[in-house]
């Protein structure tokens, strides 16, 4: 297998997988820098799964090319291949202890002396304790190190993993998460991580690339696409956001003004993907705040008055609203309806259902879409059902 010292970026050009007449993946070209933890993150059906079995060698590509630094590997067999895959499955040999299933690749390449790397893969994965139980003796997360520290003895220049968290509870979940990041931290390997959990991806990807329909919508860093989202599609699938419809009106050096349902709301023009006609103004719930009227409010934000409070949800850090606005027996298409508000719990009063209110913001926190898109892609996607 080529050494580490040879290994460089992944690179995708034009990657596309048919089967007959469905496009799985649809000229799919991206770049996964050497060392670093890239996120394919996309509900069921997508695309991610497929172009990562052609990264591994299990699907043939229709068309496009896959490169690992300079070796073209779109045409080599899995097993000549310097990737090695962590399913969700494990995949573990029931028979075999934790110190054999570590010790397989290294046994079936004729290599006699396997005690030292194995120990040390093992304590890479903290379970150097338990090297003589079976699989079926250890908790989930501890079976999926196994399998973690199985894949990496064999030194690939890339590791795949096709949703690895998949099988765990929450609380495993998010331990597993931290400890899969300090592991490719600490061996520098480029982990290639196939998720339909938001919340995973952006925990521990470096950069994530939001895919819809065989395509990619976005690639950037967990900040980027979350503060700055391309399309509605990333807005609404990447965390939550409350959209609305409007029209520019126009602008004002560096600021751009919006018509909205009756209100006027500015934004930076660094932050929006249009400056002239349909507008898709957006912020995040946790960027939006209550308010009992609009005297209240300080100067210079964007304000929407008329709000009911129709829900309330205490969840202990903060509170979570739904707000019907004035308008939504018009909206229908036209976003905006009933609106989210995340408000951190700091010993103000809770504003109870029933409660009319005024929602206001920090025009910076503002960002704004191609108003042609379809205000709703992407929020209909059930994250759960998703796997």
């Amino acid at each position: 297998m080529t050494s580490l010292d040879a290994a460089g970026d992944l690179r995708l050009t034009g990657l596309t997988k048919r089967f007959g007449a469905f496009t799985a993946v649809d000229d799919l070209s991206l770049e996964v820098p050497r060392g670093s933890f890239f996120a394919l993150l996309g509900a069921s059906g997508c695309g991610k799964t497929t172009t990562l079995r052609m990264v591994s060698g299990l699907e043939e590509p229709t068309l496009g090319s896959i490169h690992l630094g300079d070796s073209d590997i779109t045409d080599l067999k899995p097993y000549k291949r310097p990737v090695n895959t962590v399913f969700q499955n494990y995949a573990l040999f029931p028979h075999l202890d934790v110190f054999e299933n570590v010790a397989f690749g290294l046994r079936r390449r004729g290599i006699k002396d396997v005690k030292p790397q194995v120990q040390s893969m093992l304590e890479l994965v903290e379970l150097g304790h338990l090297a003589k139980r079976k699989p079926s003796q250890l908790s989930g997360g501890q079976q999926q190190r196994v399998a973690v520290a199985r894949a990496l003895i064999n030194h690939p220049q890339v590791l795949l993993l096709d949703e690895p968290l998949g099988a765990l509870d929450l609380k495993l979940r998010r331990q597993m998460q931290i400890e899969l990041k300090r592991i490719q931290t600490e061996v520098g390997l480029t982990f290639v991580h196939v998720t339909h959990d938001q919340e995973e991806a952006m925990t521990m990807a470096d950069t994530i690339a939001v895919m819809n329909a065989g395509r990619i919508e976005q690639l950037g860093s967990p900040a980027e696409l979350y503060e700055n989202p391309a399309t509605t599609f990333v807005a609404n699938f990447l965390g939550q956001s409350n959209l609305l419809a409007g029209t520019v009106e126009g602008k004002d050096g560096d600021v751009i003004v919006v018509g909205a349902h009756g209100a006027r709301l500015t934004l930076p023009a660094a932050r929006s993907r249009t400056d002239s006609g349909r507008i898709i103004v957006g912020v995040r719930p946790e960027k939006v705040a209550l308010a009992a009227s609009a005297e209240l409010i300080p100067a210079g934000r964007n304000v929407l008055t008329g709000g009911i409070v129709t829900d309330a949800s205490f969840i202990g850090v903060s509170t979570q609203y739904l707000v019907k606005m004035p308008w939504s027996e018009s909206a229908a298409g036209a976003g905006g309806a009933e609106l989210a508000v995340f408000e951190q719990n700091t010993g103000g009063a809770i504003h109870r259902p029933g409660t009319e209110v005024v929602l206001h913001w920090d025009p910076a926190q503002t960002f704004g879409l191609d108003g042609a898109q379809d205000i709703d892609a992407g929020a209909d996607i059930d994250d759960e059902a998703a796997a």
